[in-house]
């Protein structure tokens, strides 16, 4: 194996931490934000790229660095290496309400695909790059879809999932239609593309969005309830506006209510 062979628990249901013990000069590496804990004798490195052993050189680590970029993440990312002689743990936990995934990248022929903000922590030597869109769909609407991170290795990766995650088996021509914030990641063998809604009334107000993430098997999806995007528009629309008055949610009459109660400044 090139990557580190790690053992690691998941503990939580609705708030998950993923806790990677680590033998003598083992490692695993991390994005920024997502430690938790770590036991005495364990090393904290800042590493440049995305922390894998093929970025061998300065350009190889600016590579690295530029394909973090192109997915919106942070140029840098953690190390935490074992020291000393026994087993240390060091514990990394989920952004938001959810599940984390473990994935073996050896069973997955090693590869796999993954929304640009799902992952969370890999054993060192796995390569975290990016996966372009070669299809024009994708590329002008594809929304969240359109670059995606690729984990490529024959370690064991941690990706998290908001909500509730589901996993489907797709057989050859078997087609699954997925709101393009809801998927998680699937296999490498998965074709992905972007599919019109279509129809004037769902185009129009449907609130749906124009477009869909078309998949078709063979393969392993994995789709999330809760895409964060979506978490977090709905806690901005339920934000109270300024002076202090919120948007009246549930009441009859809503955004009529505020012209009855004197508020109707421009």
């Amino acid at each position: 194996m090139t990557a580190h062979e790690i053992d690691y628990s998941i503990y939580g249901e609705e708030m998950q931490y993923v806790e990677i013990e680590l033998d003598p000069q083992e490692g695993v590496i991390a994005e920024a934000g997502s430690f938790m804990m770590m036991d005495d004798g364990i090393k904290m490195e800042t590493i440049f790229g995305d922390g894998s052993q093929k970025d061998s050189g300065f350009l190889g680590k600016i590579w690295g660095a530029g394909k973090r970029i192109l997915t919106g993440e942070s140029l840098f990312m953690t190390a935490f290496y074992n020291n000393l002689v026994g087993k240390r743990s060091v514990s990394f936990a989920s952004p938001y309400p959810g599940k984390i995934l473990p994935i073996d990248l050896g069973a997955f022929g090693g590869k796999f695909i993954c929304q640009k903000d799902a992952f969370l922590c890999a054993a060192k030597g796995v390569s975290i790059g990016i996966e372009f869109s070669k299809k024009l769909g994708r590329g002008l609407f594809g929304g969240e879809g359109f670059i995606m991170q690729k984990l490529e290795g024959d370690g064991m990766a941690f990706v998290h999932a908001g909500g509730t995650m589901a996993k489907k088996e797709l057989l050859a021509g078997e087609v699954l239609r997925v709101d393009t914030g809801c998927i998680v990641g699937f296999t490498q063998n998965v074709d992905y593309d972007i599919e019109f809604v279509g129809g004037i009334k769902n185009t129009i107000f449907g609130g749906e969005g124009l477009f869909f993430a078309k998949l078709q098997g063979p393969g392993t999806v994995y789709i999330q309830s809760l895409p964060f995007s979506r978490l977090a528009g709905r806690v901005l629309a339920s934000a109270p506006r300024a002076g202090g008055k919120d948007k009246g949610e549930g009441s009859l009459l809503g955004g009529l209510g505020d012209l009855l109660d004197g508020d109707n400044r421009f």
